[in-house]
Protein backbone atom coordinates (compact mmCIF):
# COMPACT_ATOMS: atom_id res chain seq x y z
CA UNK A 1 0.00 0.00 0.00
CA UNK A 2 1.55 3.25 -1.10
CA UNK A 3 0.00 5.35 1.65
CA UNK A 4 1.44 3.06 4.32
CA UNK A 5 4.92 3.24 2.84
CA UNK A 6 4.74 7.03 2.43
CA UNK A 7 3.61 7.39 6.04
CA UNK A 8 6.45 5.20 7.24
CA UNK A 9 9.12 7.05 5.25
CA UNK A 10 7.80 10.45 6.32
CA UNK A 11 7.70 9.40 9.97
CA UNK A 12 11.21 7.92 9.87
CA UNK A 13 12.62 11.07 8.28
CA UNK A 14 10.97 13.25 10.94
CA UNK A 15 12.24 11.01 13.73
CA UNK A 16 15.71 11.08 12.19
CA UNK A 17 15.73 14.87 12.15
CA UNK A 18 14.63 14.91 15.80
CA UNK A 19 17.32 12.44 16.86
CA UNK A 20 20.09 14.29 15.03
CA UNK A 21 19.09 17.62 16.56
CA UNK A 22 18.74 16.04 20.00
CA UNK A 23 22.18 14.44 19.83
CA UNK A 24 23.76 17.73 18.75
CA UNK A 25 22.07 19.57 21.61
CA UNK A 26 23.05 16.93 24.15
CA UNK A 27 26.68 17.10 22.98
CA UNK A 28 26.63 20.79 23.89
CA UNK A 29 25.99 19.78 27.54
CA UNK A 30 22.42 21.11 27.51
CA UNK A 31 19.98 19.89 30.15
CA UNK A 32 18.30 16.76 28.67
CA UNK A 33 14.67 17.84 29.05
CA UNK A 34 15.38 21.28 27.60
CA UNK A 35 17.34 19.65 24.76
CA UNK A 36 14.40 17.34 24.01
CA UNK A 37 11.90 20.19 23.95
CA UNK A 38 14.14 22.35 21.79
CA UNK A 39 14.87 19.43 19.47
CA UNK A 40 11.14 18.85 19.04
CA UNK A 41 10.55 22.47 18.07
CA UNK A 42 13.56 22.62 15.74
CA UNK A 43 12.71 19.31 14.06
CA UNK A 44 9.10 20.39 13.61
CA UNK A 45 10.21 23.60 11.89
CA UNK A 46 12.80 21.80 9.76
CA UNK A 47 10.35 19.11 8.66
CA UNK A 48 7.73 21.73 7.80
CA UNK A 49 10.22 23.65 5.66
CA UNK A 50 12.16 20.82 4.03
CA UNK A 51 9.66 17.95 3.82
CA UNK A 52 6.89 19.59 1.83
CA UNK A 53 6.82 17.00 -0.97
CA UNK A 54 6.54 13.89 1.27
CA UNK A 55 3.94 15.67 3.42
CA UNK A 56 1.82 16.52 0.36
CA UNK A 57 2.14 12.95 -0.98
CA UNK A 58 1.02 11.61 2.38
CA UNK A 59 -1.92 14.01 2.50
CA UNK A 60 -2.97 13.07 -1.04
CA UNK A 61 -2.73 9.36 -0.23
CA UNK A 62 -4.82 9.79 2.90
CA UNK A 63 -7.40 11.79 0.96
CA UNK A 64 -7.64 9.07 -1.69
CA UNK A 65 -7.92 6.36 0.95
CA UNK A 66 -10.62 8.30 2.80
CA UNK A 67 -12.70 9.27 -0.22
CA UNK A 68 -12.09 6.15 -2.31
CA UNK A 69 -11.46 8.08 -5.55
CA UNK A 70 -15.16 8.77 -6.06
CA UNK A 71 -16.35 5.21 -5.44
CA UNK A 72 -18.92 4.46 -2.82
CA UNK A 73 -17.45 2.57 0.11
CA UNK A 74 -18.76 -0.94 0.64
CA UNK A 75 -20.83 -1.34 3.75
CA UNK A 76 -20.61 -4.33 5.98
CA UNK A 77 -23.73 -6.49 5.97
CA UNK A 78 -26.14 -5.59 8.73
CA UNK A 79 -26.42 -7.96 11.66
CA UNK A 80 -29.77 -9.15 12.93
CA UNK A 81 -31.09 -6.71 15.52
CA UNK A 82 -28.91 -3.89 14.25
CA UNK A 83 -29.49 -0.29 15.18
CA UNK A 84 -31.05 0.50 11.81
CA UNK A 85 -33.56 -2.33 12.16
CA UNK A 86 -34.44 -1.19 15.69
CA UNK A 87 -34.91 2.39 14.50
CA UNK A 88 -37.11 1.20 11.64
CA UNK A 89 -39.25 -0.81 14.04
CA UNK A 90 -39.75 2.20 16.34
CA UNK A 91 -40.64 4.49 13.44
CA UNK A 92 -43.07 1.91 12.03
CA UNK A 93 -44.71 1.51 15.43
CA UNK A 94 -45.11 5.28 15.79
CA UNK A 95 -46.55 5.54 12.29
CA UNK A 96 -49.01 2.71 12.98
CA UNK A 97 -50.12 4.36 16.24
CA UNK A 98 -50.65 7.70 14.49
CA UNK A 99 -52.77 6.05 11.77
CA UNK A 100 -55.26 4.55 14.26
CA UNK A 101 -58.56 6.42 14.64
CA UNK A 102 -58.96 8.28 17.91
CA UNK A 103 -55.28 8.79 18.44
CA UNK A 104 -54.31 12.21 19.64
CA UNK A 105 -51.67 14.20 17.80
CA UNK A 106 -48.36 14.65 19.52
Amino acid sequence: MKTGRTWLVYTLIRLGIFVVVLVVLLLTQMTPWIAAALAAVISLCASYIFLRKPREELAAGLYEARHGEGRAAKRAPEKAGSDEENEDAVVDADTAADDQPGSSPR
